[in-house]
């Protein structure tokens, strides 16, 4: 029995669409009053829905299917020559789990980021609320990694932890350090830390072949993508 027909989902009315200028897009949320355990939650992530500060959600557009789910299986990922130089190239930083991400240093980070970034998309421009209501608020499955470099803080990473996998739900980093990748080395460092946990996957969200800004999830080789309700390696 499909989780979904155990829970009560809503549908939203055709809006534009964050990703594609030209079209307009359905989404399926779960009921906000449901509280899901791990075992839900994971079966959801398996058939597409991703999480969004309280919300649980997957896009249901009639006439397209452009948001393709991605995840990288880490028992079989091998970093590609760019990535190994990544890595080399963070080496430096430190990386430690915090239980908050709420002060004024994490949302000027965020805001930063969000202005020199993504100005072009839904969360600009960043208020201290939008940020709180996104990404600040604490659920069972969050977890909260700072990576500093000689104690500055350069990047944050939000994920959820599942019953066999890591959910990568946003990074944040500071522009200025844009030649490190950090971007990039939060997800390597996802798939490091999965592969210590005896995990199996990391999701990373949508894929959009059209977004340059989701170009980066195809370079993690072998990558799995959910076509036609099934998960396919593209090696």
């Amino acid at each position: 029995m499909s989780v979904l027909s155990k829970l009560k989902v809503f549908a939203t009315k055709p809006h534009p669409c964050s990703y594609q200028e030209d079209k307009e897009a359905t989404t399926l949320f779960i009921d906000p009053e449901t509280e899901l355990n791990e075992i839900s939650y994971q079966d959801l992530t398996e058939i597409g829905f991703r999480r969004s500060g309280t919300h649980f959600y997957r896009p249901h557009c009639q006439s397209c299917n452009d948001c393709i789910p991605a995840r990288i299986p880490v028992n079989t990922f091998t970093p590609a020559r760019r990535q190994k130089r990544i890595e080399n190239k963070n080496k430096d930083l430190t990386v430690q789990e915090v239980v908050s991400i709420t002060s004024e240093e994490h949302y000027q980070l965020y805001a930063s980021y969000i202005e020199l970034r993504h100005d072009d998309g839904d969360m600009y421009p960043p208020t201290p609320e939008q940020y709180e209501e996104f990404l600040g608020k604490q659920t069972r499955f969050s977890r909260f990694t700072e990576f500093r470099l000689n104690g500055i803080l350069v990047a944050v990473s939000i994920r959820d932890n599942l019953t066999d996998s890591f959910s990568a739900i946003y990074t944040f980093f500071d522009p200025e350090y844009s030649s490190r990748s950090l971007g990039s080395f939060a997800v390597l460092w996802l798939i490091s830390e999965a592969r210590r946990e005896k995990l199996d996957y990391v999701y990373l969200g949508y894929w959009i072949r059209s977004c340059r800004k989701m170009s980066y999830k195809i370079d993690y080789r072998p990558i799995e993508l959910l076509l036609n309700n099934r998960w396919q390696t593209l090696n």
